[in-house]
C-alpha cells in the first residue's frame, strides 16, 4: 500500500511466512502486546477497511494484528482453488497466532471476513476469546451445501452461483477496471431497490450512473485500485467456490459458538439478518445501524465506540 494515499495514519506492512504462504500483516499497538485482536476483512476488500478501527483499538489497549488474506494484496495468491478453503483460511488465522506467541485473541470480521472467524471459532474454539461480526451472521450449515441451497433457491445467476457455474467471466469484468467496481460498491446511502435480472455484481461493475453516493474518497479508492490492479480478484472470488467444499469440511464441528459474541448489522445492507442466530450464538448481542454493507466505514464512530463498549463490558477470559 501506498501510505502517502492515507488520510488518516495507517500502519505499515509487514510480510509474515504461515501455513505455506506470505501475509502482508498490518500491525499496530506492539506496546499492547498480551492482548491481541485480529481483524478479519471481506470481499472485495483489505486490511485497509479496519482504518478508522486501528487507533481506537490501539488506545484502548490493544495489540491490533490485521492482515490482507491469502489472495488479497501483496499476500500470495496460490493457483489452485482449493488452497482458499476454510481449512487453509482458518490455518493462516491460527498461523498467525503462533507466529506472535498468542495462544488466543478476540477476533472481529466483515462480510466473508465474518464467515471466516465464525468458521474460525468452530474449529479452533480453543484460540479464541470474543467474536465481532459484522454484516454477515453466523451461517447455519442446514442439510443441504450452501452453494446447491442458493442455486435451488437464488437460481444460477446469484453471483455466489455464477461464480462456480462460469469462473473467470465476472473476474475478468473486475479485473478490467477494478477502480469503476470498487467505486460502484462502495456507496452510500443507497436506495432499496428489487434486483435487477442477469449476474448483479456484473451489472454493478459496468454501471455508469450508480446510485448513492461514493463510500471512498479519492485518496482511499487510489489505495484499493493499487491493491486490485496488482492482485486481481480471483483470489478472492475463489472463497466462494469453496462454499460447498467448506460445507462438508465443518460437517463435525459442533455447531454452537459458546464465546461471547456482537454482531452488527447496517439496516440498508443487502446480506439478510438471521432471525435464528441466538439458537446457534447463544451469548450474542445484536446491533442494527443506519447503514449500507459496509458498516464500519460508513458508520466509522458508531461502529467503533459500539466495539470498544461491548468489549469493555465482556473482558477476555
Amino acid at each position: 500500500m501506498n501510505t502517502f494515499t492515507h488520510e488518516i495514519p495507517f500502519p505499515d506492512a509487514t510480510v509474515i511466512t504461515v501455513n505455506g504462504v506470505d501475509l502482508e500483516v498490518f500491525e499496530a499497538g506492539h506496546e499492547n502486546a498480551g492482548n491481541p485482536i485480529v481483524l478479519c476483512h471481506g470481499w472485495p476488500d483489505l486490511a485497509y477497511t479496519w482504518r478508522f478501527q486501528i487507533p481506537a483499538l490501539v488506545a484502548a489497549g490493544y495489540h491490533v494484528i490485521a492482515p490482507n488474506q491469502r489472495g488479497f494484496g501483496n499476500s500470495t495468491r496460490p493457483e489452485e482453488v482449493v488452497d482458499y478453503d476454510i481449512e487453509h483460511l482458518t490455518g493462516d488465522l491460527a498461523a498467525l497466532l503462533d507466529h506472535f506467541g498468542y495462544e488466543r485473541a478476540t477476533f472481529i470480521g466483515h462480510d466473508w471476513g465474518a464467515f471466516i472467524v465464525w468458521s474460525f471459532t468452530l474449529l479452533y474454539p480453543h484460540r479464541v476469546d470474543r467474536v465481532v461480526a459484522l454484516s454477515l451472521p453466523y451461517l447455519a450449515r442446514g442439510e443441504m451445501p450452501w452453494l446447491d441451497f442458493m442455486e435451488a433457491v437464488l437460481g444460477s445467476d446469484y453471483y455466489f452461483v455464477h461464480f462456480n457455474k462460469q469462473p473467470g467471466v465476472a473476474d475478468a469484468v473486475f479485473d478490467a477496471e477494478p477502480a469503476r467496481f470498487i467505486n460502484n460498491l462502495y456507496r452510500r446511502d443507497e436506495p432499496l431497490m428489487p434486483p435487477k435480472p442477469g449476474m448483479a455484481l456484473i451489472e454493478t461493475a459496468r454501471d455508469t450512473a450508480p446510485l448513492g453516493e461514493p463510500l471512498l474518497s479519492e485518496n482511499e479508492l487510489a489505495v484499493y485500485e493499487s491493491a486490485f490492479k496488482h492482485s486481481g480478484f480471483t483470489g478472492g472470488i475463489n472463497w466462494y467456490r469453496n462454499l460447498n467444499r467448506n460445507w462438508h469440511l465443518l460437517a463435525d464441528a459442533d455447531p454452537i459458538i459458546h464465546q461471547p459474541a456482537l454482531m452488527i448489522y447496517g439496516l440498508r445492507d443487502a446480506v439478510a439478518r438471521s432471525e435464528q442466530l441466538s439458537a446457534f450464538v447463544p451469548n450474542v448481542e445484536e446491533l442494527s445501524f443506519d447503514s449500507g454493507h459496509w458498516v464500519q466505514q460508513e458508520r466509522r464512530s458508531e461502529t467503533t465506540n459500539a466495539i470498544l463498549e461491548w468489549l469493555d463490558r465482556n473482558p477476555a477470559s
